[in-house]
């Protein structure tokens, strides 16, 4: 089987190729994937796959095979970021204020291929597959959540979704058993000072001030309060207030985010930053308003299923291209479809040459990643139905 699949994953390269360089072509963001949305069901309509669209722009196909046997699902995100995107390449965006800077374009393409693949062989296998191509995977609260409660898990038994890894060679796969990506919470902090001219600081509450002291003393929390064998993130990524030098501002908001593997953890950062906000305010005369958005839960592997794709992964690529890589603090909605039934997020390494990360305006992937990753989903979806037939 694997070298049949592999002969036809290498006639696919171009089209794969094609497919994603359209997709990045044209980006959309977080519920916005209209246009997306209509390629990909086009697509899956020409393949005789009946469609069900839900989340406002995901939609979710079924390829049944042989009658019995087991469901297996296979998800692809399908939404860009809000930036700007930078370079010279011939596929660049035509989008303003949106780009593929995290590979989703890559992960529809590889679906696509996927189905062709499947498509090839459904007299063949015996049960089912369910391809879940999700809206919003970049924005909280996500598109993983709303397409389970519109039926997207309906029937399903097993899991497997994949991200393209700037940080892997090309190829080689990365796996983690159990907790492998994080909680992704979110704060926002907003100091209510009073402001004055700059030359009388006696005469105000000065905000900055207070913003100053509290990205220091937050950070005790990681050092003092949480257990040190538990990691723990947490990181301001703005801080706004004022007008000009010579005005003390009335207010600043910062925001940042907290990210650990435990929910426990998780609980007590965001209790601590609330005490820690109300005593730094208090001791300099402002007040606070603290928002606290807790993100995805983390992403926990099944650990059999996790063997079950180092064993195939094996088979189709040789020894040695699996690696058990450390846990990201990165966040990921597909933790919400391994909270209900079994299944394996999964690395596949793109990062030969490329030397801007996730989420950079210059963001790129190694397309040579792309009939690999092709390759081992459909192999994935085959192994798995064959072995619970």
């Amino acid at each position: 089987m694997i070298d049949e699949l592999k002969k036809e994953t290498e006639a696919l390269t171009s089209k794969l190729v094609a497919w994603r360089r359209d997709f990045h072509r044209h980006p959309e963001t977080a519920f916005e994937e209209h246009w997306t949305a209509s390629v990909l069901r086009k697509f899956l309509e020409d393949h005789d796959i009946p469609v069900q669209v839900m989340a406002k722009t995901g939609l979710r196909g079924l390829l049944k095979g042989k009658p019995g046997g087991k469901t297996v699902a296979l998800r692809a995100d399908i939404d860009a970021l809000p930036l700007k995107e930078d370079g010279d390449k011939e596929y660049i965006s035509e989008n303003p204020g949106a780009a593929h800077a995290c590979g989703h374009d890559g992960h529809m393409a590889i679906l696509m291929g996927v189905i062709e693949l499947l498509c090839r062989r459904k007299e063949v296998f015996q049960g089912s597959v369910v391809f879940l191509f999700q809206p919003s995977e970049e924005r909280i609260p996500g598109g993983a959540k709303l397409m389970i409660e519109e039926g997207a898990l309906e029937g399903v038994d097993a899991i497997f979704g994949l991200h393209l890894w700037q940080l892997l060679a090309t190829g080689d796969v990365g796996l983690v058993k159990g907790a492998m990506m994080a909680q992704p919470d979110k704060f926002t902090i907003r100091i209510q000072g009073k402001g004055g001219h700059g030359s009388m600081p006696h005469q105000t509450v000065d905000p900055i001030l207070v913003a100053s002291h509290l990205v220091v003393n937050i950070q005790s929390i990681v050092s003092r309060n949480v257990d040190p064998l538990k990691p723990v993130v947490i990181s301001f990524g703005t801080i706004e207030g004022g007008t000009i030098y010579n005005i003390i501002p009335e207010e600043v908001v910062l925001t940042g985010t907290v990210r650990s593997f435990d929910t426990d953890v998780q609980e007590l950062s965001e209790n601590r930053l609330k005490e820690i906000i109300d005593a730094t305010c208090a001791a300099f005369g402002a007040t606070a308003d603290f928002q606290y958005e807790k993100g995805y839960p983390p992403v926990v592997n099944d650990e059999t299923m996790v063997d079950f794709v180092a064993k195939i992964a094996d088979e189709v690529f040789g020894k040695g291209k699996v690696k058990e890589i450390d846990p990201v603090m990165g966040g990921e909605d597909f933790a919400y479809f391994l909270k209900e039934v079994p299944g394996a997020f999964l690395f596949l390494g793109m990062g030969d040459r490329m030397e801007y990360p996730h989420h950079h305006p210059a963001f790129d992937i190694d397309e040579k990643a792309l009939p690999q990753a092709t390759l081992l989903m459909t192999a994935l979806a085959l192994a798995y139905l064959e072995k619970n037939s």
